[in-house]
């Protein structure tokens, strides 16, 4: 296959981008026009190879009102077909002009991809090679790619890699206590993900801040389903807390995080269970779900305020996790300048911020009550004027990321 580049779009004036983020029976995607940021459209296929498919598509341009379909949606192939019609009815179908290029969110790109690639038939073959260390999330981001490929197959294609703004950490941070010559061989090492909202949100944080980003340490913290904390040196990813899969690091939505590796072992031996079931445990139903029953902090609150033991515990041991990594980031900082929440916890749970920050004031980490509870869409400061280290609340934007790299990746 000859791979579209820069130069097939060059002189047009192109300057939208397709962002898709393809999962294992989902695709999002959004309509960017990078001349002044602003969204033309954005949507969400669901429950891909269900009879109760559904796609949610929303003008964005013009204030138009979302459209819904139900019904099968057999594969990836079809869900961006529908997608592809949905534009085209809005006038920003594929076949446009103006589209520059179409970025894809892949989660792992390993050691090898450190920035945003234009996808080649070896691109493509690296990020399968990737996925026994991928493995739910590389195949879906594959059939993506193929998909809009044979759609737009004289369109530059992107990857833009999770795994890619956490490169830049030390060995010494990267690597596990275990033998070398496996390590190496089965590619064993903490990679860390959520890359594009911690590179966004560090970078916000330090326009926020008022300084450039190479003179600001953050410890951005990505509080959603996924829930991941970074600790960020002049712009540098140096620490984070996901490693070779997203499973490692803090207490999650249905994962559950740290935890001493002997239970897999003791599962298998007391419990009988098999690798396979002790996967699903731990990725889909432990963290806040296994302790309680919701994995919806909001639901979880209302029931801590209700007196419900099971929250109230699930939410602690949720809280003890965050301030742990704090401390810890702290000390691998030695200077922080800001904690920033974000993602959907993050910047929507004023408790979990009050709480998460309650007691470090020896480093320096106050919250204001009253900043705290205020609800916006903005980058805000919660913390109060005498502060030494300042506390934010940046909503994430990876989309807008994303578009941001394919763009300057195809149009330099």
């Amino acid at each position: 296959m000859t791979t579209p580049t820069a130069k097939d779009t060059a002189g047009t004036g192109a300057s939208r981008v397709l962002v898709l983020n393809s999962g294992s029976s989902s695709v999002k995607y959004q309509l960017l026009d990078m001349r002044d940021h602003s969204r033309l459209a954005s949507g969400l296929v669901e429950r891909i190879g269900e009879e109760t498919s559904r796609l949610v598509h929303t003008p964005l341009a013009g204030g138009g009102e979302s459209r819904e379909r139900i019904g099968r949606i057999p594969d990836h192939e079809a869900a961006l077909r529908a997608a592809a019609e949905e534009l085209a009815a809005d006038g920003l179908g594929l076949d446009s002009p103006e589209l520059a290029a179409i970025g894809h969110r892949v989660v792992h790109g390993g050691l090898r991809f450190t920035e945003p690639t234009v996808i080649t038939d070896e691109v493509l073959k690296e990020i399968e090679r990737l996925v026994p260390v991928a493995p739910l999330h590389n195949p879906a981001n594959i059939t993506g790619i193929r998909t809009a490929q044979a759609l737009r197959p004289d369109l530059p294609q992107v990857a833009v890699f999770d795994t890619a703004f956490h490169t830049t950490m030390p060995e010494y941070a990267a690597r596990y206590a275990i033998d070398v010559e496996t390590a190496d061989a089965h590619r064993i090492r903490r990679y860390g993900f959520h890359g594009t909202s911690h590179a966004y949100v560090s970078r916000k944080a330090a326009e926020l801040l008022g300084s450039a980003p190479e003179d600001v340490n953050v410890i951005v913290l990505h509080l959603g389903n996924g829930a991941s904390a970074s600790a960020v040196a002049g712009g540098r990813c140096v620490e984070t807390s996901m490693g070779l899969t997203p499973l490692e690091g803090l207490v999650m939505g249905t994962r559950s995080g740290d935890i001493d590796p002997a239970v897999t072992f003791h599962l298998k031996r007391v419990a009988g269970m098999s690798a396979d079931e002790i996967d699903e445990l731990l990725n889909k139903k432990s963290g806040l779900v296994g302790l309680c029953g919701d994995n919806d902090m909001r639901e979880i609150r209302r029931r801590v305020d209700e007196g419900d033991e099971r929250a109230a515990l699930a939410f602690d041991i949720y809280v003890h996790r965050l301030k742990k990594y704090i401390g810890a980031y702290s000390a691998v900082l030695g200077r922080v300048d800001a904690v920033v929440f974000t993602a959907g916890v993050g910047e929507n749970s004023a408790p979990v911020r009050e709480a998460a920050i309650a007691g470090l004031e020896e480093l320096g980490l106050v919250v204001d009550a009253d900043l705290n509870a205020v609800r916006s869409g903005e980058p805000r400061l919660i913390s109060p004027n005498y502060a030494r280290v300042a506390v934010a609340v940046v909503p994430t934007d990876e989309e807008l990321e994303i578009a941001g790299q394919t763009f300057a990746l195809v149009d330099n």
